[in-house]
Order: C-alpha cells, then structure tokens, then sequence
C-alpha cells in the first residue's frame, strides 16, 4: 500500500480546518485576531482609528465562495505551476469591491492566514495557503478606456492578454509582460517590463491611480482612492511592491499610448555554437539601440531564439536594426507586422502546452558577460534538465525604463544592461506528481546554474522570487525598502498582509 502523499494529507488537513471554523459558527467574537488587541492604531490616513478599540459587525463572505468538497474546489484551488499544490479553507472569487471588503474582514475576525490572487502566476506558489483564505480577483475584469485622454481603468482581474487585446482594439498600448495568462495586476505591480520596456517605460511606471482595499480598524477593511494626489505615498509603493504587501488592488487606472502597428522578428539558430558571438553581440547592440526596439533572447537545450518587437516600425528596419545579431550564422528569420494586440496574440502558447513545473531564478546586470559567463550558460543549458528548460535575458539599457515616472516608483532596477533568468520546466500539466522524478534534478539545476553566475548578476526581480536569498529585501527594493516599511506601517501596521517575502511594517 502507498504511503498517504503529501497532496491527501493537506487535504485532509484543510477539510478538518473547514470543519472546525464550520461547526464554530463563523462568530468572529470567537476568533478574533491577537493583533486585534483593542489598542488605537495608526490609521491608513495617518490619524487614529475613528472608534479606537471598536470591532466591526460580523463578516459575511460575498462573491462566489468555494469550499473544500465543491465541485470546482479542486480547479479553483490550482495554481500555474503545479510544482506547490495547496488546500486553502475557502477562495473568495470577488464580483466587485465590497466582496474583497467583506472577505478582508473576514479574515481579520477569524484570524486566518490570507493571501491574494489574480493570475495565479505566483511563482514560488505565494498567491495560496493552506487552511486560510485566498481572495481571488481575477473576475474582476471592467475596462474603461478613455482615447481621448489616453487612460484606461480596469478591474485587477485582466490577464495581460486581455489587456493588450483590449487595448489594441482602439490602437492603443501600455507595457506588459510577455505571457498572456499572467495576471495583469501582479505584473504592474512587481514592475512588469517586455517588448514595450524601451518604448514605454515599466508597466508600474503607467500605473497612474488604483482602488485598494486596505485594513481598517481593529478588524474591519475599506477602499480607498490611490493616486498622485491621494495616498501619494501608496501610489509610490505600489510601483515595485504591491504584490500583497499594503492591501488587495481592485482596479488600476493607467496612462496609454497610442500604437498602430508594430513589426515582430523571431530569428532561430540550431544548436548552441553561435551561442557566444550571438549574446555578446546582443548585449552590446540591443540596449542601446532604437528605444523602440524590445528584444528578448531565448535558449535551449538544441536551440537559441531572438525575438524582437519594433513600435511604429516598418520590417526593413527592424532587420537593420538586428543586422548585427542576424549576421551571425544562419539563422531561421520570420516577420510579421500588424496590430499590436493581433501580434502578442499570435505568440501565446496556450498553458495547457507548457510543462507542470517550473522554478526560475531572476537576475540584473549592469556590465556585459564575459566570455567566461557566456560559456557558464552554454555548459549549463547543454545539460539543462528538459528542452523547455532555457535562459531568457531582455534588454534594458537606454530607453523609457531608464528614467522614473512622476512621482517616482519602488522599482529600483533601471541603470540596468538587461534582466535574466535560468528556467526550468518539467512534469506533464494537470497530471499529479508527474514530474516528480525530474525535481530533485531541476531544482539542482536551477542552483548551481544561478550560483555559478553570481559572480556577473545583481538584484533580483521581485516578481520572479529567489527563495532562500539572502538579503532579499534589498536585492528585490534597494535602498526603497526602508521607506516601504515605513508606508507598510502607515497602512497596514497590525501586518495582515504577510508571506514569506512580504514587506514587515517598520515597527516590527
């Protein structure tokens, strides 16, 4: 008989939780949370809570509720990399703000581990927990656009294709991140950067105003209205670092660009022999050319792919501005050039063709790679675990990104060369334990791959999290931590909104 796996056991687990909180009555009184100590706090405005000591009025949780035992509890509970697999007590699908109020308070009076979600993208499986609750935004999905003054408002449930699909409807862009299914909140607010970086700044650096709700009380919550000119200070913070750390963002309003076509280059190479005079020859062109020209590199095991995105250009130039790139052996070269919303479409690879399991390491460089770096990557992606494994890098360098939008941003990371990546995929998506063998071997992969490049890299990219860094805080934020904390005391000072990255308050 096989042992009980891991999976069955926290299942187990959350169906007794739910049991228990169940049977109880869901009475708050019973359950508050120890912070919920009575004391005055500081309030998210900066004064005192209004009541101080006063609880709220028991929680009802509103939307569209799932429990262990429902039907759609197991796709519910599911994230993108199937590598973390947790079993929360209840996952709160928010229809609209006062859900994600009711389901804030409701955590908060019954003193259970919360986390947030949209796109389910979180990479080290953060957007979930066991045996708590997990307030999903992802079907909050209104879009407002405003051509004529070139805004768009839209709910924190729009993946990034959605976005640029509804932009590019009415020519208009802002910046997102390459994968379509990512969310699009969580992107803008770890800083988000793709093909559009060089052109259009960090998607955090279009973000231009947001509804959140925040904690509020001893145990209650509310909404309130970021932008420059209210909660400056949050509007700052959440260009960088909002990813669940100061409350739960329920629309983003941002400032647009208009983008009638763009030309599309993808060049393949067989195999990794020009693998030295193709990087180093990116590395020193493409950050410093046309800033409307975003390019990405890509490689695998057996082949090395360069993917290039021109705004407003014409395919004779997007070649000329490769030409040095694509002068190196005989690349396979493809173009297309269309809408902006009809070309990021047509890259999509649907998810249920990409491997189960994934785990990334993130990366900054200020100075080119020596050629002793560049051939660290060719030994490493020779023996990478899988073909879908690979080393993604995109350009930074010159261009929109390199300057802070009004107001300023938390996103540290813009006198950089380019932002890279060791990735490795593996398992067969929604087949449990399929990958299994392969982890121990990835995992190792992944360590001694970004243990060897340290030497050449800085930072990290908070949205692609490197657990168990040291010193993370100032790798992901710089010098902005200090200031975070003291805006993470201002509107969230009991610390309800923790993880195992988060942003402590500056008085913890």
């Amino acid at each position: 008989m096989h042992d009980v796996s891991r999976r069955e056991l926290l299942k187990a687990t959350a169906a007794v939780g739910a049991g228990s909180l169940l049977a109880s009555g869901l009475v708050g009184a019973a359950a508050q949370s120890a912070a919920a100590d009575g004391r005055p706090q500081p309030h998210p405005d900066g004064g005192q809570e209004p009541y101080p000591g006063a609880e709220s009025p028991p929680a009802e949780l509103t939307g569209r509720v799932v429990r262990p035992g429902d039907p759609d509890y197991p796709t519910a509970s599911l994230g993108w990399d199937e590598l973390f697999v947790h079993y929360p007590l209840v996952i709160v699908f928010a229809q609209e703000t006062s859900d994600v109020v009711n389901a804030l308070t409701w955590a908060r009076q019954h003193n259970v581990a919360l986390r947030v979600r949209s796109g389910r993208h979180s990479l080290e499986g953060w957007s979930n927990v066991d045996n708590g609750i997990v307030i999903d935004v992802s079907e909050l999905k209104s879009t407002d656009i405003d051509a004529a003054t070139l805004t768009a408002k839209v709910g924190a449930g729009l993946n990034q294709l959605e976005a640029v699909t509804t932009l590019g409807q009415q020519d208009l862009a802002a910046t997102t991140g390459t994968e379509g299914s990512v969310g699009l909140s969580g992107a803008t607010l770890g800083g988000g950067f793709g093909f559009l970086t060089r052109y259009l700044g960090m998607a955090c650096d279009n973000l231009i105003g947001a509804e959140v709700v925040v904690p509020a009380g001893v145990d209650g919550a509310r909404a309130i209205q970021v932008n420059r000119n209210d909660h400056p200070d949050l509007l700052w913070a959440l260009r960088g670092a909002g990813n669940g750390n100061f409350g739960i963002v329920t629309s983003l309003t941002y400032k647009v660009a208009r983008l009638r076509k763009v030309t599309y280059l993808q060049a393949t190479w067989s195999g990794l022999d020009d693998l030295h005079g193709i990087f180093d020859t990116w590395q020193r062109t493409a950050p410093f050319t046309d800033f409307r020209l975003g390019t990405q590199l890509e490689i695998h095991k057996s082949q090395i792919l360069l993917f290039g995105v021109l705004a407003e250009g014409s395919e004779a130039a997007t070649r000329k501005l490769l030409a040095p790139i694509l002068s190196i052996g005989s690349p396979e070269i493809t173009v297309q050039t269309g809408g902006w919303g009809e070309i990021y479409a047509g890259f999509q690879i649907p998810t249920e063709d990409e491997p189960a399991n994934w785990k990334f390491f993130s990366q900054f460089t200020r100075k080119p790679f020596p050629r002793k770096a560049i051939s660290l990557i060719r030994t490493f992606m020779a023996d990478a675990p899988t073909e879908d494994s690979n080393f993604f890098a995109q350009a930074f360098g010159t261009g929109a990104q390199a300057q802070e939008p009004p107001g300023g941003s938390a996103f540290p990371h813009r006198d950089v060369l380019f932002y890279s990546e060791p990735g490795a995929g593996w398992g067969t998506r929604g087949v449990p334990d399929s990958g299994d063998p392969l982890t121990p071997v990835a995992q190792a992969w992944i360590a001694e791959f970004s243990q060897a490049l340290r030497p050449y890299v800085h930072g990290a990219y908070v949205n692609v999290p490197n657990i168990g860094m040291q010193e993370w805080e100032t790798a992901y934020w710089g010098a902005n931590f200090d200031r975070l904390r003291k805006i993470k005391a201002k509107y969230d000072p009991r610390n309800v909104f923790q993880y195992e990255q988060s942003i402590p308050p500056a008085s913890c």
